[in-house]
């Protein structure tokens, strides 16, 4: 079990903490929710992890194999609902990874983004379209 500590700043800003290592960081409404977007806002956040978790998952795999990931490079797209209730409709996510697209571990690395936990973790409803590009 970890505690993340947040608090509520005012003007739609939030400080999370987490508690073990102290370490700390902002949130802001986005500009299209009356905040002034200066920094991540919660939304971000989830696709902020979903990048984060896959690219560690393949991390931890390719450690494993002792694959060099030195170039991995993840880009995730945040779509926003248009409708309500404002919600995430869609993480699109673009996964370069430095093997060759024929390379024994292909279906290792995509099994290993594809069940990292947030990816298990996020409603089903929400569109998770990822395009591989093998760099190698």
């Amino acid at each position: 079990m970890i505690e993340i500590s947040i608090d509520y700043a005012g003007e739609l800003r939030c400080t999370a903490t987490h508690t073990p290592s102290g370490n700390s960081l902002d949130t802001d409404a986005p500009l299209d929710n009356n905040g002034r977007g200066e920094t991540f806002s919660p939304t971000d956040l989830v696709a902020t992890a979903l990048g984060n978790c896959m690219a560690t998952i393949i991390g931890l795999v390719s450690e494993r194999k002792e694959l060099c990931m030195k170039g991995l490079h993840l880009k995730v797209e945040k779509h926003m609902s248009e409708d309500m209730p404002r919600r995430i409709a869609k993480l699109p996510v673009r996964i370069e990874v430095p093997l060759a697209e024929d390379s024994k571990y292909k279906d290792l690395i995509i099994n290993a983004a594809l069940t990292c936990p947030v990816h298990q973790s996020l409603h089903s409803s929400i569109e998770i379209p990822i395009t591989w590009v093998w760099t190698a």
